[in-house]
């Protein structure tokens, strides 16, 4: 079998990165993004199909490796027959999701590969792709924040008929609506898959009791929170007001689980990660 990481690593990384293009597309109907999910979508297909064919040279009772890898593999297949003939996104986003998870925790639970960089283990790796797509999300929410923030400013400064040289500074209110909204959408993704390599983690620890950790449970609280800020928006037509207020009740929630749960969290103990 091929055991360097970095084939895994190609294979999670484009996965993870059509899976943003798909849930851009399933919010906001952007077909250029559905184009972009369905072609890396593709590519990882082909990825795993040269793989399977190359590395399961002979036919025997499969092994749990195989097995999961081949049940990924079907997942991909049957999200692209959905996709190319029903067209719907959000089946084939969250079937996708399953499918990442699936594919993850099969990677990272092989003993026999070797990791790219010396003295690593492959939970290193797992580790380091589950914090850097959380670091991205919380990225995203923070520029969503700042946004709000500046929403909340000039909606004020129009109300109240104020006029300053900031407020030239200051895009329009539709624009500042636009853009957080852009930024939430980046963010959710990257926090599911973040959270979804995180219970891969905790599965392969075989620790389920890590699911009620604190900072796992108010994770998922804060996803919650921005799925409904979408909902606020696109079936609720709620005000950019509004929206921005709960944006930043939401963003409250992003910095405990930054700077406050790490301290009780019996895994995530290291200060600000």
């Amino acid at each position: 079998m091929v055991t360097q990481s970095w084939i895994y690593d190609a294979i999670i990384y484009i996965y993870a990165l059509s899976l943003l293009f798909y849930f851009s597309d399933f919010v906001g109907a952007n077909r250029s993004a559905k184009r972009m999910g369905t072609g890396l979508l593709i590519f990882v297909w082909v990825l795993q199909t040269i793989y399977f064919f190359f590395e399961f040279k002979t036919v025997h009772v499969f092994t749990n490796f195989e097995t999961l890898f081949f049940f990924s593999w079907v997942l991909v297949t049957v999200s692209l027959v959905i996709n190319r003939f029903f067209s719907i996104e959000l089946l084939v986003f969250f079937v996708n999701l399953v499918g990442f998870a699936i594919l993850a925790l099969n990677f990272f639970s092989d003993n026999t590969v070797s990791t790219a960089l010396k003295g690593w283990q492959i939970a290193d790796e797992l580790l380091f792709i589950h914090v850097s797509l959380a670091i991205g999300s919380y990225a995203a929410f923070t520029i969503s924040a700042i946004l709000s923030v500046m929403y909340l400013f000039l909606h004020g400064q129009l109300k109240d008929k104020k006029w300053s040289r900031t407020m030239r500074r200051i895009p329009s209110l539709e624009k500042i609506e636009k853009y957080t909204y852009v930024a939430v959408v980046a963010g959710i993704p990257l926090l599911m898959l973040a959270l979804s390599l995180g219970i891969v983690w905790i599965v392969l620890q075989g620790e389920v009791r890590l699911l009620l950790d604190p900072k796992v449970l108010n994770s998922l609280f804060i996803l919650a929170l921005y799925a409904y800020h979408l909902l606020l928006k696109l079936s609720l037509k709620a005000s950019g007001y509004r929206l921005a207020q709960w944006n930043l009740f939401s963003f409250f929630l992003v910095l405990v689980n930054f700077f406050i749960l790490n301290r009780f969290s019996i895994f995530h103990s290291w200060f600000l990660m």
